[in-house]
C-alpha cells in the first residue's frame, strides 16, 4: 500500500520539514509515505476565496487515482484515539488500496473534494495551522504503525 500526504502549501517553515521528515524516515521500510505539495490557489482581496478553493480542489482531485482511499483532514470530521487509528490503519493495510491523506488550503476544501473523500478525519476540534497538521499527521501515522508493530513508542 502506498500512502500519500497531499497538502496545499509549499512554503513551510524549516521546523515543519524537519519534523515531518523525522517521522516519515522512521516509517521507511514499514510503510511507504510520500509528501506531495501543491501551491495554494491565488488569493486577492478583490477576488472571492471560492475561486482559490475551487482551484485547489481541482488540483487535489487531479492527484488522486480512481481506486485511492481518500481521507480529507477537516476539523469537522470523525475523531480517532491513537489505538483506534492504529486499528483503522491495519484495516487499510489489509484492504491494500493506496491511501491519499488530503490537507486543504487555508479556507478548506471544495465541495467536490469532500464528496470524493471516503473519510473526513479530524485530528482535533481545534483549528490547527496547516504546517502543524502535517507534523501531527506524520507523527500519528508513525504512532499508529508503532502500535501495530508492538513498538514501545506508544505508552498508554
Amino acid at each position: 500500500m502506498r500512502v500519500r500526504i497531499i497538502a496545499v502549501g509549499t512554503r513551510m517553515p524549516a521546523w515543519v520539514g524537519a519534523a515531518c521528515e523525522e517521522y516519515l524516515k522512521r516509517l521507511r521500510g514499514a510503510l511507504r509515505v510520500e509528501l506531495v505539495e501543491l501551491a495554494p490557489g491565488r488569493r486577492a482581496a478583490s477576488e472571492p476565496a471560492a475561486r482559490a478553493i475551487d482551484d485547489e480542489g481541482r488540483r487535489l482531485l487531479a492527484k488522486l487515482a480512481k481506486d485511492d482511499y481518500v481521507v480529507a483532514l477537516d476539523e469537522r470530521g470523525s475523531e480517532f484515539s491513537s489505538v483506534a487509528l492504529s486499528q483503522w490503519l491495519a484495516g487499510r493495510m489489509r484492504d491494500g488500496r493506496d491511501l491519499a491523506l488530503l490537507i486543504g488550503g487555508p479556507d478548506g476544501f471544495a465541495a467536490g473534494v469532500r464528496e470524493r473523500a471516503d473519510l473526513v478525519w479530524s485530528l482535533s476540534r481545534l483549528t490547527l495551522p496547516h504546517a502543524l497538521v502535517r507534523v501531527l499527521l506524520a507523527e500519528q501515522l508513525y504512532r499508529a504503525h508503532s502500535l501495530l508493530a508492538g513498538h514501545p513508542y506508544h505508552r498508554a
